[in-house]
């Protein structure tokens, strides 16, 4: 089994499995999780992409953006008549471009991230210095 991985990970240096799985599991409060049968990557129990094969993912996005996707780059992207009523894109893993898919998936993360665990990612702003009080203004004896 060691070696199909070793053989897999080194296709023309094209993005593998292995790939989508660091990419995801590097967002914060993300876990693996079995879907239909194959890795399915989850935040705050929602499932925003899940391995199809080896050759390609589908990705959670919204129906504007999945259909720009595919008017721009049909040879990356695709969708059968099983995901054409769901917010989902298929991702061939063979053509698509790491930047890309990594951007892809954080938006698909941010997308079914809860409430609390997108607050926990914000930046911390610092606190304002505290100010300083005025001593009471005496009153003046005429």
């Amino acid at each position: 089994m060691a070696t199909r991985k070793k053989t897999v990970a080194k296709r023309k240096g094209r993005l593998t499995v292995d790939d989508v799985r660091e990419m995801a599991l590097a967002l914060p409060s993300t876990e693996e999780r079995p879907s239909y049968g194959t890795p399915g990557f989850r935040v705050s129990d929602t499932l925003f992409a899940r391995v199809l094969d080896d050759d390609s993912i589908v990705i959670k996005v919204d129906f504007d953006h999945r259909e720009a996707l595919l008017q721009s780059q049909p040879d990356v992207f695709e969708v059968t008549p099983h995901y054409q009523d769901w917010p989902m894109v298929i991702v061939r893993l063979t053509t698509v471009k790491r930047p890309l898919l990594q951007s892809l998936l954080k938006e698909a993360w941010r997308r079914c991230a809860s409430a609390k665990v997108l607050k926990a990612q914000e930046p911390t702003a610092p606190k304002p210095a505290a100010k300083k009080k005025k001593a009471p203004a005496r009153k003046r004896t005429v």
